[in-house]
């Protein structure tokens, strides 16, 4: 599945549901927490979980979290570059070319 199939399948989805629908900061407010939840996950990966009333679980099971809550920021990002219909690939490009003019080689001497 490319991107604009991935972007046109969240719409889809996220709109069946009725999520799509959710007030503008409400979103940000699932995308902040969705973003903590990447912070924990990359936690359990790189230092562990010592808390009594987590399990430890394996390597690939934390890889696995990491994937999944990776995926629940991109839905968020999706579903407002949705409300404001935008195409995930002009966001790449974009930010592609910012980086490029920002840190192009004339730039740094």
């Amino acid at each position: 599945m490319d991107v604009n199939q991935f972007q046109q399948w969240v719409k889809e989805y996220y709109e069946s549901r009725g999520w799509s629908e959710l007030d503008i900061f409400i979103r940000i407010g699932f995308l902040a927490e969705e973003t903590g939840e990447v912070a924990r996950a990359i936690r359990a990966l790189e230092i562990g979980r010592d808390r009594p009333d987590e399990d430890n679980g394996t390597y690939l099971e934390h890889k696995q979290e990491l994937v999944e809550e990776l995926g629940d920021v991109l839905g968020n990002l999706i579903v407002i570059a949705n409300k404001y219909d935008i195409n995930l690939e002009d966001v790449f490009q974009s930010h592609q070319q910012k980086l490029f003019q920002r840190y192009s080689e004339s730039s740094l001497s």
